[in-house]
């Protein structure tokens, strides 16, 4: 049963444990190309499709609509059509979903982390082993996000990095406390947490306000800062959505914070009950609301954005990707046009403010490539 390839449950994120499929988005006797969306799946933190990992004849779909499964649990079945029914039959029903060891071998480094920086309690995440000889790249999350917005990303970069992600201050678990309103006050805190967890130097990858700060630690620090990625990034203009901004740090209920959360996606279907339960438990906890509303005032104040690093980019020398969603709603994907001379820009037409969760596969390829290239 060689030529049987399975497809399974992947694994979003550190926390991910089981999903729901909603819908397949192809039928039995298609052909499969790798990264073709296949079917939706629901977490407790986002749906989303699975792309294909693999290449190949969609001969059984075995999970169904409104199956719930856990990670690594056997979804669908590819094999060549010389490949008999009872094949597929035997290979489904001799099928073991492998256990998920995390906390295990390799897996213990994918866990959470916490450290301290400048008595900020920082949560953090690494994946990829602690190899000091392979490249580091650390992910940087934008205005009210947090790690687990890079769900998709981080187990692609980590298979030939060691990969970190962290909460910055006031975001996800970490302190809810502010270095500064700035982007050069949170570029030299994430400085400071690269000396607190030992990383020398790194290829950055910022998303929205994490974009910013990517630039303005390459502006003001090139020394610790290999390459830059950015994705939706701030500091490349001046306009910025603050129906989105100021509309998140005002929002008290699921119906007030609903419709701003979809403005991060062009498929609003992509936000969850729960995505939206957490955030509003992140929002109640003391002391992140006025945090929100110090950073907002800093960095986007009247819908306009209050730095633009963007523009002292070329000068650093580094090698530049910019990603851009062309339904962007936050922050227009014409600033892409002021991208450093030989920078790499990639525009997905069908994304909005979230590329690196809605079109994962192409954004991770760009990813790997641009970082192997600037290693």
């Amino acid at each position: 049963m060689s030529a049987i390839t399975p497809i399974v449950m992947p694994k979003w994120g550190l926390s991910m444990k089981e999903g729901t499929v909603n819908e397949w988005l192809v039928e039995e006797g298609t052909e499969i190309t790798v990264g073709m969306p296949i079917l939706d799946v629901e977490t407790d933190k986002i749906a989303n499709a699975v792309e294909a990992p693999d290449a190949g004849l969609l001969r059984r779909k075995v999970a169904a609509a409104g199956d719930t499964l856990r990670v690594k649990a056997l979804l669908g079945v590819l094999a060549p059509a010389e490949v008999s029914d009872a094949d597929i039959d035997a290979y489904v029903s001799s099928y073991e979903t492998p256990p998920d060891e995390e906390g295990a071998g390799d897996e213990a480094a994918s866990a959470y982390h916490f450290i301290d920086v400048d008595g900020i309690r920082v949560r953090y995440a690494t994946r990829g082993g602690d190899d000091a000889s392979r490249p580091a790249v650390l992910f940087i999350h934008g205005f009210g996000g947090d790690l687990d917005n890079w769900l998709f990303n981080l187990d692609a970069l980590a298979e030939k990095n060691r990969v970190f992600a962290l909460d910055l201050p006031a975001h996800g678990q970490s302190t809810p406390k502010l270095p500064g309103a700035t982007l050069a006050d949170l570029a030299a805190f994430v400085a400071k947490f690269m000396d607190a967890a030992k990383i020398d130097r790194a290829h950055l990858v910022g998303h929205s306000m994490g974009g910013g700060i990517a630039v303005q630690m390459a502006v003001d620090q090139p020394e610790r800062v290999e390459s830059v990625s950015l994705i939706s990034p701030a500091g490349f203009g001046d306009e910025v959505n603050n129906a989105y901004t100021e509309g998140f740090v005002k929002a008290e209920s699921r119906r007030e914070l609903k419709p701003v959360v979809e403005l991060l996606f062009a498929n609003p279907e992509l936000v969850s009950r729960q995505m939206l339960d957490d955030l509003l438990k992140y929002k109640r906890l003391d002391g992140v609301s006025d945090a929100l509303s110090s950073l907002n005032g800093g960095l986007f104040a009247g819908g306009k954005q209050s730095a633009q690093p963007g523009s002292k980019l070329a000068a650093t020398g580094k090698p530049v990707l910019v990603i851009w969603g062309g339904k962007d709603q936050i922050i227009p994907a014409a600033h892409a046009k002021h991208a450093p001379e030989g920078a790499t820009v990639r525009v997905f037409d069908d994304a909005g403010h979230m590329s690196q969760m809605e079109k994962a596969n192409e954004v991770n390829a760009l990813l790997k490539e641009h970082v192997a290239k600037g290693a």
